[in-house]
């Protein structure tokens, strides 16, 4: 990545996440090869190196930071040019990982950089995940544009029984949680590496709670 590498290694310190030479060296190829499709297949509007490090990298490994320590299987729902799933992956290779993506060109890619990286325990599934048949995971995150409810209605049923669904949101997410009833809610607020920006993500537990006793919290 050249200062791009030393970018990302002063975001990943500020993340408290120390980072092997193969993670480094996966992160650099996976930035070239993103680069290199988006010129011709418009994969993602980020085009410069420190935008794809910050709002993409950093960004997705966000979600490490608030995945239950029990999680093993998880599906990126929408996942677009691997966001969330491959920079979790990365970081994270005991995880195994579902990619689900309908769109055509972004699959062919997620293939590709799959097989570039030479990957193992991560998939492609060319489809929506309400058509997705016999998968059942521990976590479904995203960072696809649901709503907080339309993400509950379309990735529970992915879910085993103490599955969580994890999904970033922005300014308003608390109008959102407020909405939502009968789910133990938690909101974990970030400030992105190098930026002003806030990121929030949401963290909902995938069944039902008694009434009365739903929970919403804030950690920074």
């Amino acid at each position: 990545m050249n200062e791009g590498h030393l970018l990302f290694e002063r975001g990943l310190e500020q993340l408290g996440m120390p980072v092997t030479e193969a993670q480094s060296r996966a992160f650099s190829l996976y930035l070239a090869e993103l680069k290199k499709w988006n010129r011709a297949y418009n994969l993602t509007a980020l085009r410069t190196d420190s935008d794809i490090i910050i709002k993409h990298f950093l960004d997705s490994l966000l979600f490490l930071k608030v995945l239950p320590g029990s999680v093993r299987t998880v599906a990126d729902i929408g996942s677009g040019a691997g966001f969330p799933g491959i920079p979790m992956k990365i970081m994270r290779p005991d995880l195994d990982m579902l990619l689900v993506e309908p769109s055509q060109k972004k699959t062919l890619f997620l293939e590709h950089i799959l097989r570039t990286l030479r990957m193992e325990g991560i998939k492609v599934a060319h489809t929506r995940v309400e058509e997705l048949e016999g998968v059942q995971v521990d976590a479904a995150v995203t960072r696809a544009l649901f709503s907080i409810q339309e993400f509950i209605g379309k990735a529970e049923g992915i879910l085993g029984g103490d599955g969580v669904l994890i999904l970033s949101k922005g300014p308003k997410v608390s109008d959102e949680v407020k909405q939502v009833r009968g789910r133990q809610i938690n909101r974990y607020d970030f400030v992105l590496p190098f930026q002003n920006s806030s990121r929030h993500l949401v963290v909902i537990r995938g069944t039902h709670v008694g009434p009365g006793n739903e929970r919403s919290g804030i950690i920074v």
